[in-house]
């Protein structure tokens, strides 16, 4: 069940939000935590179990370490719950690629495992284990009652895609919270933006980029169009996924940390991992970066530390090489950065370092689109302007083929809207005019929601990428 399918929008939610609030305050948590379980099992009803045990896991270790604090029992509680969410991540989602790279290393013909990912697994364990290191290390309260520690665990609005939520952000939310009719307001206002960035612009960015994906004869320009509109796709599908997060929790009491801050306007890479992913970028800090020495130990520790933390990064994304390929290019450009690109950058033009900044991220993500080597290759040469493949009119990027300039065309109005839309402008103009007509802004949000259930209506096209992962 995804948040922006009728299942959810007209079945799911409405009912969970009447038998929620009709309830007493101290069965918050039990609600939530029954209705969590109920939309993990509607898509994962044999996973959920997998889920109940990594909650029990980690409910229990916590315990254990709590009271045994201070002593060696501590740290082998510690360890046993590291070991555990780690174990889960690596038979269910990298026991695969592991013994298939096995195999093609020596010749064996051991049978690959043929586990179906399940869904969420790679931000629910991130999230059990921080608690566990939390309490360890005595920045959080441990949780005695498992229901609180299930409903943090399984939270829905957070469960599939994030953002990740360190158990000490939510920790008071979880014993004591309460919601008002601004809290609703504004959790739902926040809610239908990230429904109208997925719907009418993740969608629509990922149609186009479909249709290049498929294509035997890009042209170097469309090469570039096409991972333009995957950019755009995966911009507004993960930041929308993470708006519509917010905004539930919010209307449920909760108050998640931002998970996005205009990545695209950065000047660096540097930059950009700080406005991207932000939840993800903090746990790698707190959790690995940190605990390795960080910046502490000189610049050859902290440049293996980089490496470290980017190529597990790469890896968390999904299990294929390509992604770990992906986190070490992206590693090379931020030790470049910390050596001597960084201080250049601060110095040059904005035209120069945001050109950089886009350039270095685009020929990313054509890295993170294609998991076989061999077709990232070939997209990477007709970014370059050669290698036509099979169409020689249009394989000089300067020179677009037919298609593209139809394409370029159709969906002209939309690139339009979504690079402005990476951009703090249509924010800024949203803020002006409500000063001016305080109403507009209702009368916008019913315009957006109306949009969005006749695009779904009209359109059966709805994926999301980070189920991938």
């Amino acid at each position: 069940m995804v948040f922006s399918s009728f299942t959810f929008l007209m079945g799911f939610l409405p009912l969970f939000l009447a038998v929620y609030f009709l309830l007493p305050v101290r069965l918050h948590n039990g609600m939530l935590f029954l209705g969590s379980l109920i939309f993990y099992a509607w898509g994962e009803p044999v996973y959920v179990t997998l889920l109940l045990f990594s909650t029990l896991v980690d409910y229990v270790h916590g315990i254990l370490v709590d009271r045994f604090r201070g002593r060696r029992a501590a740290k082998a509680a510690l360890l046993s719950s590291v070991l555990i969410n780690a174990g889960l991540l690596c038979v269910f989602k990298y026991s695969g690629l592991l013994v298939e790279t096995w195999n093609s290393l020596t010749g064996l013909g051991i049978p690959v495992p043929g586990f179906k990912l399940p869904i969420g697994i790679s931000f629910y364990t991130f999230q059990t284990m921080s608690y566990t290191i939390d309490v360890y290390r005595g920045k959080a309260p441990v949780q005695k009652n498992i229901i609180a520690f299930g409903a943090y665990v399984s939270m829905f609005p957070q469960l599939i895609a994030g953002p990740i939520v360190r158990y000490v952000s939510v920790q008071k939310e979880l014993d004591q919270r309460s919601v008002c009719s601004w809290d609703i307001y504004e959790g739902l206002r926040r809610f239908l933006v990230g429904l109208g960035k997925k719907v009418l612009l993740a969608n629509p960015f990922g149609a186009l980029w479909n249709l290049y994906l498929g294509r035997p004869d890009v042209s170097g320009f469309g090469s570039w169009l096409g991972i333009l509109a995957f950019g755009l796709q995966i911009y507004y599908d993960f930041s929308g996924y993470s708006d519509m997060a917010i905004g539930l929790g919010r209307m449920l009491g909760f108050s998640f940390p931002e998970n996005f801050a205009y990545p695209y306007i950065s000047r660096s890479i540097t930059e950009f991992w700080r406005r991207w992913h932000m939840t993800l970028g903090t746990w790698f800090r707190e959790y690995v970066y940190i605990p390795l020495g960080g910046n502490r130990k000189g610049r050859l520790c902290q440049l293996r530390n980089l490496l470290i933390v980017w190529a597990l990064t790469g890896i968390w994304h999904g299990a294929s090489w390509n992604f770990l390929l992906w986190g070490l290019y992206y590693a090379s450009f931020l030790i470049l950065e910390k050596l001597f690109l960084g201080k250049w950058l601060e110095k040059a033009p904005g035209v120069l370092s945001h050109g950089y900044a886009l350039l270095v991220t685009a020929v990313g993500w054509t890295l993170f689109a294609f998991e076989d080597l061999g077709a990232w290759a070939a997209w990477l040469v007709r970014m370059t302007g050669f290698g036509g493949m099979g169409n020689p009119s249009g394989s000089l990027w300067l020179f677009p083929a037919g298609f593209d300039l139809y394409q370029l065309m159709n969906f002209a109005p939309l690139l339009v809207l979504g690079l402005l839309g990476c951009t703090e402008l249509p924010r800024r103009l949203g803020k002006g005019m409500l000063e001016r007509h305080p109403w507009a802004e209702t009368g916008c949000l019913l315009l957006l929601l109306g949009a969005c259930v006749a695009w779904l209506a009209a359109d059966s096209y709805n994926p999301f990428l980070y189920f991938r992962f």
